[in-house]
């Protein structure tokens, strides 16, 4: 896998965790706080959509994953 492939992996785990955590519904619910960290994924993946840059791959970096040589926009 590639940076850009885990960085969706995490978005997507994170968003769907902290709605399982936020939502009053879910048997895992824990309070509406948790709400602000979906907001929080959200608003990253926003700017870095801008500004190209994400802390996540700066760290998958480091940690050895290898970037992908084609893109949506190549």
């Amino acid at each position: 896998m590639t940076v850009q492939r885990y960085i969706f992996v995490f978005a997507g785990f994170f968003v769907m965790l902290s709605l399982a955590l936020g939502v009053e519904g879910s048997p895992l619910f824990v309070s509406k706080w948790a709400l602000a960290f979906t907001a929080f994924v959200g608003a990253n993946l926003f700017q870095s959509g801008f500004t190209n840059f994400c802390p996540l791959s700066i760290i998958l970096k480091k940690l050895g994953v290898p970037e992908s040589a084609v893109g949506c926009a190549r």
